[in-house]
């Protein structure tokens, strides 16, 4: 996760559960319909709506299984209709000038063609340079299954996504295609699934998604990394164990800042050292020395502890988690790489409430009771399910829609181009 020593005491740690530690972000037509088409002039309110912006991104449609094996069908169908774009010239470019409904101008009549090229625009028009609601339905549309808000203005993240060449996202498709049908083997009846490039989280049973969440993954120099595993248990007002990427990159640099003001960084975010078990006074400890790294670190449940109320466990290698997170903000924006490698899980009471499904009384109240009484508790699971921290940024739905997300870890050898937005 991000370091957040800058804003509120410059905390590392409050964001922090960013640190160590996951659209489709908001599918295009996975259960989601937009109005009716039409031409000619109307009114518009311009601008950014950013209330709907986050509202979206913190609350994405559930969709469809991205790992289901009824998506190898449409994607093979995807690919050979993008060999079709590509033998037919591509995709035009779409200049760097933002567009909105009810506007006129020649780049109007550009972005018509591209959008019909990729077919979410439809139809044709007799004011091939006026933004009318047919065009701003389609904008809207791809911007929902390129994992952007649907928010109708052609803003620069949505002509970054534009102007990705049709080759490249045939590539991407081809190589997904891979990824997709290896996972798709895999996977059995309930599971979870972190979808890194699009930072969601899906919970799945029966090919069904139960709920589906927006994420926080990891930064592209703190990648999350992809992982096959099982959820053992749930930590409820869980300590905080600083991981080594934390305390190597983050706490040590800022207990070093800060004892140069004759400060210590324990003391202001309220967390303990340890050698061995034994715990230490933290105003003997030298942050310029090389004893700070050897020592370990936690940080009692709270409001500031950065993993909030609830940290998912599951064996791996790379210490990583899921976790709840007191900060929400980073929830509602459209790019989330963010955390340091960890996965931070919106309305993680829900996902909790469906692991613990059928287990002794868990349901969503006693979820809410314990959160509300702050009781440290660890409640292991009868049977463990399933997890894959998986990499997919191209493939198709049943229903036809073709999905794309950004590139975010360079993994599908296109360049950077597909992570530009």
């Amino acid at each position: 996760m991000s370091s957040t020593w800058g804003k509120k005491a410059a905390s590392i740690l409050a964001g922090a559960a960013l640190l160590t530690c996951a659209v489709p972000m908001a599918n295009a037509q996975d259960g989601v319909r937009f109005g009716p088409v039409g031409e000619g002039p109307a009114q518009y309110n311009s601008g950014y709506d950013r209330t709907f912006i986050r509202e979206w991104q913190q609350n994405p449609p559930k969709g469809f299984a991205t790992l289901s094996k009824t998506n190898l069908a449409p994607t093979k169908a995807a690919i050979a209709r993008y060999e079709e774009i590509v033998a037919n010239g591509g995709f035009l470019a779409i200049a760097d000038v933002e567009l909105e409904p009810g506007v006129t101008d020649p780049e109007v009549s550009i972005l018509r063609q591209r959008l019909t090229a990729s077919g979410d625009l439809t139809e044709g028009s007799s004011y091939p340079n006026y933004y009318g609601s047919d065009l701003d339905t389609a904008v809207k549309r791809f911007q929902a299954s390129n994992g952007l808000a649907p928010t109708g203005i052609v803003d620069k993240r949505t002509i970054a996504a534009l102007n990705v060449p049709a080759s490249v996202r045939l590539a991407q498709l081809k190589v997904n295609l891979t990824r997709l049908s290896d996972l798709s083997k895999l996977v059995g009846k309930r599971y979870v699934i972190v979808n890194i490039p699009a930072a969601q989280i899906e919970a799945v049973e029966n090919d069904v998604v139960v709920s589906r969440h927006s994420g926080v993954v990891g930064k592209p120099d703190r990648p999350t990394p992809m992982l096959r595993s099982t959820i053992t248990d749930l930590a409820f007002n869980p300590m905080w164990t600083l991981p080594p990427t934390v305390i190597k990159e983050d706490l040590i640099p800022k207990g070093q800042d800060m004892q140069k003001n004759g400060q210590s960084v324990l003391l202001k975010f309220g967390i303990d050292a340890y050698d061995g078990g034994k715990k230490l006074d933290p105003e003997k400890i030298d942050w310029s020395s090389a004893r700070p790294l050897q020592l370990s670190y936690r940080q009692a449940p709270g409001k500031e502890n950065p993993l909030g109320f609830l940290k998912i466990n599951f064996a791996n290698s790379s210490s990583v988690y899921m976790h709840d997170s007191p900060k929400e903000s980073l929830f509602g924006r459209n790019f989330r790489a963010a955390s340091s490698g960890c996965v931070r899980v919106q309305n993680i009471e829900e996902l909790a409430t469906w692991l613990l499904a059928g287990q002794g009384g868990w349901n969503e109240e006693h979820v809410a009771r314990i959160r509300e009484s702050g009781e440290s508790k660890t409640v292991r699971l009868r049977k463990p399910v399933p997890l894959y921290f998986a990499y997919v940024t191209a493939w198709a739905t049943k229903d036809g829609v073709i999905q794309f997300r950004p590139d975010v870890y360079l993994k599908d050898g296109v360049g950077e181009v597909a992570a530009a937005y």
